[in-house]
């Protein structure tokens, strides 16, 4: 019998608020590599001023109140305590959709994307598609979070997830939505939970990784072999260290906030549809809220586990596919975009498959407004 949530409420003492300032005072900074800013990694003198706006200036307060400001819970759950939001719909039958974050991510990028889900009347919208929405914590992220804790890989995940919704908040089958882990998380539950899910929405596709299982290329099939070529080459050093040796390098992201800000937001710039100055896409203060929650819960570390887990193990998704209807939005700067052909290979049921016109690897930070229209079309006629 699965155990009852409990209400909770974030509350980050305020010492550890005063110990994080001092060491941000006391931050001893590399020199900037020549070349270019940002060619070799984080610049030196963006993250300077990003650590003295964060020592001097953000309200962490502020930023823990917009969390709290939604129904929050935690559950014991095969052998963790499981955060997660648990945001009621307001309609006359809304449905219950689980929505997965990635890493470096977190349940901060859903809180503008949540009112338009929960309360589509409110953006003008139709109260008949609104949905209740569950939006945990990965376990080993953030509020999912104690030392010693075991790890999860997508599949032990996916199954946490699963039970989530249907053995504790009884819903038999439920919609699902996802970016980065979070779309192979929703993909892996598409694959191995089909009886419990209406369909699958995501935002990254969870296709191999590998040039050679695409033969005899297509124009647009070879695009994405350069695109994949690149990728390999310039932009998975990340992977491979956090998949390795994510002991070694939880050392020094767990010590020091700079270091940690410094690992965090170049993904968040490169990733991002902004052209170069991440604060296009993302606020100074939503990165910090996201970084701050990492730092607080000295949860860096646990958060690698899904790349170790993937490197050492097969592939999350099977070869068999999935085959529950799924939906794809692709914007703009994703990391990798497949072409449908290549993804049909995996998503035998696409049924909706949309080309956005703004937005990158944070969608749901990114573009609310349009992420949220995309996943409530698509799950209209699924709802039943």
């Amino acid at each position: 019998m699965a155990t009852k949530p409990t209400a909770f409420e974030l509350h980050v003492p305020e010492a550890a608020i005063g110990d994080l300032r001092q060491r941000l005072a006391r931050t001893r900074w590399p020199d900037q590599a020549p070349g270019a800013p940002w060619a070799h990694g984080t610049d030196v003198a963006y993250l300077q001023s990003l650590v003295a706006h964060w020592r001097d200036t953000f309200n962490w307060r502020q930023q823990e109140a917009r969390l709290n400001a939604w129904p929050q819970f935690k559950v014991a759950l095969h052998g963790i305590d499981l955060h997660f939001l648990h945001v009621p719909g307001k309609g006359p039958n809304p449905c219950p959709l689980l929505l997965s974050h990635g890493w470096p991510g977190s349940v901060f990028e859903f809180l503008e994307i949540i009112p338009r889900l929960t309360d589509p009347v409110r953006f003008g919208g139709d109260a008949a598609d609104a949905f209740t929405v569950v939006a945990p914590s990965l376990p080993g992220y953030g509020l999912s979070f104690a030392p010693g804790q075991p790890r999860f890989g997508v599949e032990q995940i996916a199954d946490c997830f699963a039970e989530l919704m249907t053995g504790v908040l009884g819903h038999p089958r439920f919609a699902a939505q996802g970016g980065d882990w979070g779309a192979f998380i929703t993909s892996r539950l598409g694959a191995v939970h089909a009886d419990k899910l209406l369909g699958i929405h995501i935002n990254l596709l969870g296709v191999r990784r590998d040039p050679k299982r695409v033969s005899d290329p297509t124009p647009e099939e070879k695009l994405y072999l350069g695109e994949l070529e690149h990728w390999i080459k310039e932009e998975t050093g990340y992977q491979w260290i956090q998949g390795t040796k994510p002991q070694t390098l939880a050392f020094g992201l767990t010590d020091s906030p700079a270091g940690l800000a410094a690992w965090i937001v170049e993904k968040f710039r490169s990733w991002s549809d902004c052209g170069g100055d991440v604060e296009r896409a993302v606020s100074r203060d939503e990165l910090l809220a996201n970084i701050s929650l990492y730092w607080f819960t000295g949860a860096i570390g646990s958060s690698f586990w899904p790349y170790y887990a993937r490197l050492h193990g097969p592939w999350p998704i099977p070869d068999s596919g999935i085959h529950v209807p799924t939906g794809y939005a692709q914007f703009p700067r994703e990391i990798l975009k497949p072409p449908r052909s290549v993804a049909e290979r995996i998503y035998k049921n696409i049924q909706r498959w949309s080309v956005m016109p703004r937005g990158g690897h944070f969608a749901a930070m990114e573009q609310p407004e349009a992420l949220a229209r995309e996943i409530t079309e698509f799950f209209r006629p699924l709802r039943g």
